[in-house]
């Protein structure tokens, strides 16, 4: 006996799963309207969201901590600026005074040569053997030596006989007629003046002459 074979119907299966699936979006609102709400993407990143700390503003008291901080900072920095500026300045004045110290006993050094033989010149006299030229050649030699001592440190004598008088090289006592210098011109020079390179040292102590001649041409000593 032979079985029939009986053919089944496509469309019934589609049929069945259409209408399981109706009775589902029946049962289930929410889904039917918003079909993405269920993607793993976005499940993933609404859960990286929720797990994110919470960024706070800082407190008062936070604050005040911060700003009593940078203070102290500030404060730290200008009292080691002050310390080391005290410390260049006792440096600067330090190095200056021994600078004028050099200096000076440069000088002295250089004048005691000159108190050796003049001194020396004084012992030949005290032994009553004086010889007249002998002492004024000595003067004579220990004069050049101190000039020489003096030029070393651009100490230089300048002219002033003959020369309009000028208050701010030379210094008058006194005012005498001279035959030959015009008036208003440095008759004679009591005192030589000095200079140390371009500045005046001394002035000259002179006598202003008084006489008959033509006005003296203004100075060109500065």
């Amino acid at each position: 006996m032979k079985r029939t074979k009986i053919p089944v119907n496509a469309t019934d299966g589609s049929n069945g799963a259409s209408a399981g699936a109706e009775d589902e979006a029946a049962s289930n609102p929410g889904a039917a309207s918003n079909p993405a709400s269920g993607s793993p993407d976005i499940q993933s990143a609404e859960a990286v969201g929720a797990g994110a700390p919470e960024l706070t503003e800082a407190t008062v008291e936070e604050r005040l901590a911060a700003l009593a901080a940078e203070r102290d900072d500030m404060k730290d920095r200008m009292l080691r600026i002050a310390a080391e500026f005290e410390n260049w300045k006792r440096r600067a004045k330090k190095e200056q005074t021994d600078s004028v110290n050099e200096a000076r006993e440069r000088v002295l050094k250089d004048m005691l040569e000159v108190i050796d033989n003049l001194e020396r010149a004084v012992a030949m006299q005290a032994g009553g053997n004086v010889d007249g030229p002998a002492v004024l050649k000595g003067v004579d030699l220990v004069l050049r030596l101190f000039k020489q001592k003096l030029e070393r440190y651009e100490v230089r004598p300048f002219e002033a006989t003959g020369q309009p008088f000028d208050p701010r090289v030379h210094e008058a006592i006194s005012r005498i007629e001279h035959p030959t210098i015009a008036s208003g011109s440095v008759a004679v020079e009591l005192q030589k003046g000095y200079r140390v390179g371009e500045r005046l040292l001394r002035p000259a102590l002179v006598s202003v002459s008084s006489g008959n001649g033509k006005p003296a041409a203004p100075s060109s000593e500065g």
